[in-house]
């Protein structure tokens, strides 16, 4: 007897579930778990959490940048409570972020049209250093000083339209502002404190920056078996979760309140638009994911305003630097209807 192709019942089981068919999508899905991981969604009450490569359905994994919808949710919970507006400066919140320029806003930071770098400059040399943990060294108060410093102390907001340029230091700096207006301290501790309250502990997710059991091995090109640390920028990537939590938070997210949605200069080709925290894809900009590229594992997260469908992906290995890159996001869109597989 022959064995029937796991990824191809998988596709089944997605395509009954979602209501399209996902089989033409067979050599992309082989690709994205060609080491093994999950593919989950769920549609109109309907779930499924498919095991690949061996890998537990249930296992945790390393979230990378699929941290920052999570981030975006806590500002979320914290401007519909009061305790903070989409455009209102950061300097308002006193404190360690009394001397930043006032166009450092919550909704610029979560949309990445701060104007700030991908990582604060010693990133440049620690991610070859401190591999596995290039903002180790670094602390709270460094990460509010590098984003000033970018920034310029004091300056005036930029009088040029807003632009797209990613930046985990900017959501970083978000998250450490987060947790100092939820009324915890401005670090990572504070930080997962301040999630636990206003979000995953409502939503009864365990969602954390501690996983409380075993982290699914990384593997590839850039693995080598430890997890990576994101030390102080833990709000931009260093959350630790599973399937069934990504699919619990982007039901969640269907129903939550809209989101500012932003066409600012710069977007790549793929994206119609950018909201806090998500990407924004689909001919309506119906479409909100995240991808998240860890040292030894990716990550996909996104749900269709339209369908209700909502996606999630966690694969073990990295994409190679010299075969096709962007698989995990093509995925993602494929089967959310916003990309071609």
């Amino acid at each position: 007897m022959f064995r029937r192709d796991p990824v191809k019942l998988a596709l089944a089981r997605v395509s009954a579930v979602l209501g399209a068919d996902a089989g033409p999508l067979l050599g992309l899905t082989r690709v994205v778990f060609r080491r093994g991981g999950v593919l989950a969604v769920w549609r109109a009450g309907q779930h499924a959490a498919l095991s690949l490569g061996g890998v537990d359905a249930g296992g945790v994994f390393e979230l990378a940048s699929v941290t920052k919808p999570f981030t975006a949710a806590l500002a979320g919970a914290l401007v519909a409570a009061g305790r903070l507006e989409w455009h209102a400066p950061l300097p308002g919140l006193g404190g360690p972020f009394r001397r930043l320029p006032a166009h450092l806003t919550p909704l610029a930071l979560s949309t990445h049209t701060a104007g700030l770098p991908m990582h604060p400059a010693r990133a440049a040399v620690t991610v070859f250093t401190r591999f596995h943990d290039p903002y180790g060294g670094m602390n709270a108060p460094d990460v509010i000083a590098s984003a000033g410093r970018w920034s310029g102390w004091g300056g005036a907001p930029p009088s040029r339209a807003p632009r797209f340029a990613y930046s985990n230091l900017g959501t970083g700096l978000l998250a450490l502002a987060l947790a100092y207006a939820a009324g915890e301290e401005a670090s990572a501790a504070g930080y997962g404190r301040a999630l636990a309250s206003w979000v995953t502990g409502p939503l009864g997710l365990d969602v954390s920056l501690a996983p409380a059991s075993a982290v699914v091995r990384p593997a590839g090109v850039l693995g080598g078996g430890g997890v990576t640390g994101f030390g102080p920028l833990a709000g931009a990537g260093g959350l630790f979760g599973t399937a069934a939590d990504l699919l619990a938070f982007g039901q969640s997210r269907l129903g939550a309140p809209p989101l500012p949605l932003l066409r600012p200069a710069g977007l790549p080709r793929h994206l119609s638009g950018v909201a806090p925290g998500w990407l924004v894809s689909g001919a309506g900009s119906e479409v909100r994911w995240h991808d998240g590229l860890a040292r030894g594992t990716r990550t996909g997260l996104g749900f269709n305003l339209g369908s209700g469908a909502v996606v999630a992906l966690l694969a073990r290995g990295t994409d190679s630097p010299l075969g096709r890159r962007g698989v995990t996001p093509a995925l993602l869109l494929s089967l959310l209807g916003a990309g071609e597989g």
